[in-house]
């Protein structure tokens, strides 16, 4: 009689792998998919045991917005404040790439992890280490997130997959051009957005040099 293999022992569940878990779901199905039984399913284990580790489904928010959090870059005072802002920009559209289900939840908690609390303490110290003054940090922090956020929000929702696929999603929203009332659409489209070497992405560094250019004039010394 043959002897089965045996099986290695389920990690021990905890808050932390509870956490990971519910951003798994999140990333795999969107934020509608995360329910406190696709979370137990994900774990492998009963539902009424991930409430051991999160007393509700608001607290697993508040831990993976403060995971998402944790996973962009910070940017350091002591540094050249407009490569730490681009860095920390950065960073933040890349981990919203891989978690756009995030987006809509960055802001809106009410009860901020240690993870949120020291990214927006440093973003904060490096805009007053600059010069900023506390009204033009407040505007600055604000007009960052405002073009990051929504850059992650347009990324997440084109219907291509990086610049190869742009022509085969444009070519059936090129047929309602052939009347010729949208000349100008027709000019972006066929001399620009078509070409070869054209990647939207690339219009985020475009966006945020401007930016950076202007709130640059805002500090005390700069030429105006």
């Amino acid at each position: 009689m043959e002897r089965s293999e045996p099986q290695e022992p389920r990690p021990r569940l905890s808050r932390d792998r509870v956490l990971s878990a519910a951003v798994a779901v999140a990333d795999a199905g969107g934020l509608g998919s995360l329910t406190i039984r696709s979370l137990a399913q994900e774990l492998g284990v009963k539902p009424m045991s991930v409430y051991y580790h999160v007393a509700n489904k608001d607290e697993i928010l508040d831990g993976i917005v403060d995971f998402v959090f944790s996973q962009i870059e910070l940017p350091a005072a002591d540094g050249d404040w407009r490569t730490e802002i681009r860095r920390r920009a950065t960073s933040a559209r890349q981990v919203l790439r891989h978690h756009s289900w995030a987006i809509a939840l960055m802001e809106s908690r009410t009860t901020p992890g240690p993870a949120t609390l020291r990214h927006h303490d440093a973003v904060i110290a490096t805009l007053r280490a600059a010069g900023f003054s506390r009204a033009m940090t407040a505007h600055a922090y604000a007009l960052l997130d405002a073009y990051v956020y929504g850059f992650a929000v347009q990324e997440a929702s084109l219907p291509f997959e990086g610049p190869e696929t742009v022509a085969e999603v444009a070519e059936p929203i090129m047929e309602h051009f052939a009347t010729g009332e949208y000349p100008h659409l027709v000019e972006m489209a066929t001399e620009y957005y078509l070409q070869p070497g054209y990647d939207f992405g690339d219009e985020f560094e475009f966006g945020l040099h401007l930016i950076l250019d202007a709130l640059a004039q805002s500090l005390p010394g700069h030429p105006g």
